[in-house]
């Protein structure tokens, strides 16, 4: 009996895989973390829904617990493994980059992150630790887990250079952004970007083939963006014959890897 839930896990996978193949207006909704004050909410509605996502982990400081890849909610994480939902860095202390140093060679980046102990504070650093960035939160993820995220890594913001991407192809990881479509919204502000708005322009404005990305909890959004829209977006887009799917089944997924040294 100890073999039947992963035989049940593996065929469930196998199962989601093939409907994304039969697909023909796939999207790959995405989150990054957040505050995780709307995780659960998230959680419920994609079970709810049969949706499988990729979410992008930075151990981010929370309403609840000791970060976004804290112990605390290290059951949660657990639990999405479990449905068969994807994983990848989104940097360990969320380190957005701020700019190549100039004439540095080897080649050397600004980093900020919002996150951790050194949160709020600009440093330099090499390509070989920019990578240890982007492992430590891939090693959380995978602890927690137990299931190998995607060799995939998605910069703070979106925020990257020609040589940043350039050094992280060197250690593994590829960079995933969005479709200007898929930008859902939830960062904007809620006083001149409303929920309905943000809706309608979504439900309009998504073509086949988009990334789209949300995140488990803004700070800054007064009225959240999760619990008005989310199953409203998912179920519209089914309504017009979307189909939703993991990273790891996108069609460029096999190209992403394949750049890899």
């Amino acid at each position: 009996m100890r073999g039947v839930k992963p035989l049940l896990l593996a065929l469930a996978a196998v199962c989601a895989t093939a409907g994304a193949a039969t697909c023909d207006k796939p999207v790959y909704l995405t989150f990054d973390t957040g505050h995780m004050g709307i995780a659960p909410l998230v959680a419920d509605v994609l079970r709810r829904e049969q949706v499988h996502v990729t979410f992008f982990g930075a151990n981010e400081p929370t309403k609840e617990g000791d970060g976004s890849l804290g112990d605390y909610w290290a059951p949660w994480w657990k639990a999405r493994a479990a449905e068969g939902h994807e994983f990848a860095s989104h940097t360990y202390d969320h380190a957005y980059w701020r700019g190549d140093v100039k004439g540095s060679r080897p080649v050397k980046f600004r980093l900020r992150p919002s996150a951790g102990p050194q949160s709020g504070k600009e440093s330099v650093v090499d390509a070989a630790a920019y990578c240890a960035e982007i492992q430590r939160a891939e090693d959380r993820m995978q602890a927690m887990t137990g299931r190998k995220p995607l060799p995939l890594f998605r910069a703070p913001g979106g925020k990257t250079s020609p040589a940043l991407l350039a050094a992280a192809r060197q250690c593994g990881y590829a960079h995933v952004g969005w479709a200007p479509a898929g930008f859902l919204g939830d960062e904007l502000p809620s006083e001149t970007f409303s929920n309905k708005a943000l809706l309608d322009k979504a439900l309009r404005d998504i073509r086949p083939g988009d990334v789209l990305l949300a995140h488990l909890g803004i700070w800054s959004r007064k009225d959240p963006w999760a619990p008005a829209n989310l199953e409203p977006l998912i179920q519209g887009l089914k309504q017009r014959g979307f189909c939703f799917a993991t990273l790891r089944e996108h069609p460029d997924y096999r190209a992403w890897i394949a750049q890899h040294p």
